[in-house]
């Protein structure tokens, strides 16, 4: 099976440009747009090798895009203390601009919206701010995705407020920028106002764009989103508990949604965690292929177990 590979570039603002790798066989048919989450890249779905989320659903016959966010992974330029933007300008530009190239590229939708983590809330908050997009995306599948941390563990004492919150906010102040891949708590780094925005989402503030004030909460009781899977890792302690996955899941609205818990005691291979849900050797034989029925409308066949 010949499996082809590019890089596309966007340009988003006057000396900046998105990433964006594509994969697909030759004759590819529907698109998914892949987004990952905080302090990580397009890499999460994809490797040299051939393996992860991305290779496996080209070669199910889709036609795979995933981006970088603006600063990461190869999109440029990378993000440094010199660099402003945050949330916003993912939710607002750089989301619907992919989304936007792909409907060129492939002439038609639907194209289908992916994401790992933080990458879920991002999207969310797309379709709930622009709604006219909803029509042109066809499912949704988020990997571990919550819009706030409200589990109590020592795991959240350490990563969210010693780490995410205080240590991380320190840094910021001091150098402008959140080096994460420096220190080795991700694949990529945050900008000051990514970093903040997150974190007053993460801790549980309203659900309102700091910059303009559009409040997603109050959108969501109003706007329908696509069918939206939502898939939670039992071992996910804190960056993806399945009690903030469905957290998440409720407030997002009225819509199809289906909650589904990667366990053993549900049947699964695994307890994953928060990466291992995506980057697991087993998950292409485990829980992948219920990513496949979800896209292809099966929903009677995704079971709602939690």
């Amino acid at each position: 099976m010949e499996i082809l590979q590019s890089d596309l570039f966007i340009e988003v603002a006057p000396g900046e440009q998105l990433h964006v790798k594509r994969i697909r066989q030759p004759q590819a048919g529907e698109a998914v747009l892949l987004l990952h989450g905080v302090m990580a890249n397009g890499r999460i779905f994809y490797s040299a090798s051939g393996k992860g989320l991305a290779h496996y659903l080209a070669r199910a016959g889709f036609d795979v895009f995933i981006p970088d966010l603006r600063g990461r992974g190869a999109s440029a330029p990378a993000i440094n203390r010199h660099s402003r933007h945050g949330q916003g300008e993912s939710i607002q530009l750089d989301l619907p601009a992919v989304h936007s190239e792909i409907l060129r590229i492939k002439g038609a939708g639907p194209v289908h919206w992916l994401a790992h983590s933080w990458g879920g809330v991002l999207m969310t908050s797309c379709l709930l701010r622009y709604p006219g997009l909803i029509p042109q995306v066809g499912n949704c599948v988020y990997f571990a995705a919550k819009r706030s941390v409200r589990v109590m563990n020592w795991q959240r004492r350490l990563q969210i407020d010693l780490v995410w919150n205080h240590a991380a906010g320190v840094i910021v102040r001091l150098i402008g920028f959140f080096p994460a891949r420096r220190l080795g708590l991700g694949i990529d780094n945050e900008s000051a106002r990514s970093q903040r925005q997150c974190n007053r989402w993460a801790q549980g503030h309203p659900w309102v764009d700091e910059d303009d004030g559009f409040d997603y909460g109050a959108a969501a009781a109003r706007v329908g989103l696509p069918p939206i899977l939502y898939l939670a890792a039992a071992a996910d302690a804190c960056l993806g508990h399945p009690e903030d996955v469905r957290r998440f899941c409720a407030e997002s609205g009225p819509a199809r949604s289906c909650l589904h818990l990667l366990a053993r005691t549900s049947g699964h291979l695994h307890d994953y965690d928060h990466a291992s849900l995506l980057t697991h050797a087993d998950a292409p034989r485990d829980h992948f292929p219920l990513v496949l029925r979800w896209l292809r409308g099966q929903y009677q066949a995704v079971s709602e177990n939690y």
